[in-house]
């Protein structure tokens, strides 16, 4: 098995479709494949899934915890699942709302157009992403990075403080679609050990079941570090390259470190609720 369980097409803020993501994964020789958009559920009935593939149902939710932004994916979830649904439409509008109002901000600026911009694309989950392309694509920044600096970061002319639900509410939201909650790329969130350690055990106390111990770009000692923490609180290990534009080599798909035999000895196959071999 070559798992890749964190990625995102153009329905969030991936640059591509989802059968690109597919095509690409059996390219690159992964068996199993997550898609997990930005607070978004797919409807999977009309693709074409590539023979050898096997796709995980899946999405990453937004989520609040002691003030600060994390991301949780939701493995193995039924999409049809009431509480699921009602949950990511609120999760929807939040995220529109806050667009709208960074709209009205890059109003006050003399910069207009973004809405028209967004409703011509194929996403269904707005994203700061998706201002800073506008902003890039209209001249009012040269690249990405400066319209994040100058507009959409703290202290930006345009940014707005996400208001998202508490990490408890988005477990509890994956586990009632019979999913499996997992904490995303927990060391990218710039905390220090001993903090990362405080989100680990909320996060099991809240009733996570497992955290990334591998993703694009992550090193040996940050991969040993997590996979140690991980061990000490009895939750799964998961991997994903959290892949959003072939531009970006070093998160493609199924290009990232291995779990490695610690972490293989709870692997997140090993779950009661993963029925995907």
């Amino acid at each position: 098995m070559k798992a890749d369980l964190h990625c995102h097409s153009h329905f969030s803020d991936g640059q591509h479709p989802p059968q690109f993501l597919m095509d690409r994964a059996v390219a690159n020789h992964v068996t199993h494949l997550a898609i997990t958009d930005h607070d978004c559920l797919l409807n999977c009935s009309g693709w074409k899934i590539p023979p050898g593939l096997t796709l995980v149902p899946g999405l990453e939710i937004s989520a609040g915890w002691r003030g600060m932004e994390i991301h949780i994916v939701g493995l193995g979830i039924d999409a049809e699942s009431t509480p699921l649904n009602d949950y990511v439409s609120r999760q929807q509008q939040l995220r529109r709302d806050r667009i709208v109002a960074m709209d009205k901000k890059l109003s006050g600026q003399n910069i207009s157009g973004l809405l028209e911009y967004l409703q011509s694309k194929p996403c269904i989950s707005w994203t700061r992403s998706h201002v800073a392309e506008f902003l890039v694509a209209e001249a009012h920044a040269k690249d990405m990075q400066r319209a994040f600096k100058r507009f959409l970061r703290p202290g930006g002319s345009a940014f707005v403080a996400a208001q998202w639900p508490e990490m408890d509410e988005a477990i509890a939201a994956i586990q009632q679609a019979s999913g499996i909650a997992v904490l995303a790329h927990p060391g990218r969130y710039g905390l220090t050990r001993s903090k990362l350690g405080r989100l680990m055990d909320d996060f099991q106390h809240s009733g996570g079941d497992a955290a990334e111990v591998s993703y694009g770009s992550i090193n040996p000692v940050q991969q040993s570090t997590l996979t140690t923490m991980v061990q000490e609180r009895g939750l799964y290990a998961s991997a994903g390259s959290d892949f959003h534009s072939a531009d970006r080599q070093w998160t493609d798909i199924g290009r990232f470190p291995g779990l490695g035999s610690a972490a293989t000895k709870n692997a997140i196959w090993a779950h009661p609720r993963w029925h995907f071999d």
